[in-house]
């Protein structure tokens, strides 16, 4: 904040908020906030709704009830000068405080805690690492199940059986089982569809675990596939490959997309790679900072973030590989490890 010659944060980002007390809830409509000022005083604003947050001498936990003018009482916390609004924050709430403190100077800063959440702890990256090596398990529980040939959504309902079976509290994201032409959709809605032989059968999954997010896309083939289809694989399995010798500390986030990207534009491919490489993860499978050729930012040690290129050709199937990566002093460290070799599903 003091670089920044900000006076005030209204963090109102409920991961965020766990992240630096230890205290969450989803609050719905109604105003949750996490208030620091440059007096180096900090308040937690609940609802008594909510359940109580623990005392602590870092910061006053202030309760409201329903109606009553809780606004009021955040103006008069703020100190004078810049206060960082973060994005999330509904817009209603925001233009009601600049109703009542007219010179409230409002700016987004949410980069500074995206910023600072983007540098995962030694003891965040033993849970991140803990959670996609259960991933692992959970994946290739999956392509050991595909045998029977059931829907895509059959498949998303064994799923969230496998994960709860091992210690998840549930899916990081909604995942994708995509057969053939479904899979050239990057995010297809998983359905009633019935595998045919010789589709390539897009696997996207991730589950939270002690609340952080895993991530990880593997492609299969259910029975025989086709010439074609192996060959793009080959080429998607060489970008990820790509990708990944490209990461290391203090290199451009564009860079490492770039890399995996020319694979794919030196195939003939590259029209039908239609997304950036990849995104951050931690708490939210998806986290502020992305790996896309137009981001020059440059990677820094304890980041983590997928490695997902992938080629999608219409109306006929698409291929994905996706590894989660933690930038390490000499490179990164891989979190996934089910194979990235061909897998041919044996048709019953």
């Amino acid at each position: 904040m003091n670089k920044h010659d900000i006076n005030n944060m209204i963090i109102t980002d409920t991961y965020s908020i766990r992240y630096l007390i230890g205290y969450y809830t989803q609050p719905g409509e109604r105003l949750l906030a996490f208030i620091a000022t440059a007096a180096d005083k900090h308040y937690l604003v609940l609802n008594n709704l909510f359940p109580r947050a623990d005392e602590n001498d870092a910061y006053s936990v202030i309760y409201y009830h329903d109606g009553e003018a809780i606004m009021e009482q955040i103006a008069e916390i703020l100190t004078d000068g810049v206060t960082s609004i973060d994005k999330v924050w509904p817009s209603h709430f925001l233009l009601e405080l600049m109703g009542i403190k007219k010179d409230l100077q409002p700016v987004n800063a949410s980069y500074i805690l995206d910023d600072i959440r983007a540098i995962k702890s030694d003891g965040e990256i033993d849970i991140m690492r803990e959670a996609s090596l259960l991933n692992d398990q959970v994946m290739e529980k999956l392509i050991d199940s595909l045998t029977t040939g059931k829907t895509e959504a059959e498949y998303a309902e064994e799923l969230a059986r496998y994960y709860k079976e091992s210690g998840h509290s549930g899916f990081a994201f909604e995942p994708i089982v995509g057969y053939g032409p479904n899979g050239a959709d990057p995010h297809h809605t998983t359905d009633d569809s019935l595998p045919n032989v010789g589709d390539p059968v897009v696997l996207d999954i991730g589950g939270m675990y002690k609340g952080y997010a895993s991530d990880m896309t593997r492609t299969v083939f259910y029975g025989e596939p086709s010439e074609e289809a192996m060959e793009v694989y080959d080429i998607v399995r060489q970008a990820n490959l790509a990708g990944i010798a490209a990461v290391k500390p203090g290199v451009p986030l564009s860079s490492i997309d770039l890399a995996a990207r020319k694979v794919i534009n030196d195939a003939g491919y590259g029209e039908y790679f239609t997304h950036r490489l990849g995104h951050f993860i931690g708490q939210e499978a998806h986290e502020a900072g992305d790996v896309s050729q137009y981001n020059d930012e440059l990677t820094k040690v304890g980041q983590v973030f997928s490695i997902e290129p992938g080629v999608y050709l219409p109306g006929k199937f698409g291929v994905r590989i996706e590894d989660l990566v933690v930038v390490t002093e000499d490179g990164c460290e891989v979190l996934n490890h089910v194979t990235k070799e061909p897998l041919i599903i044996e048709v019953n």
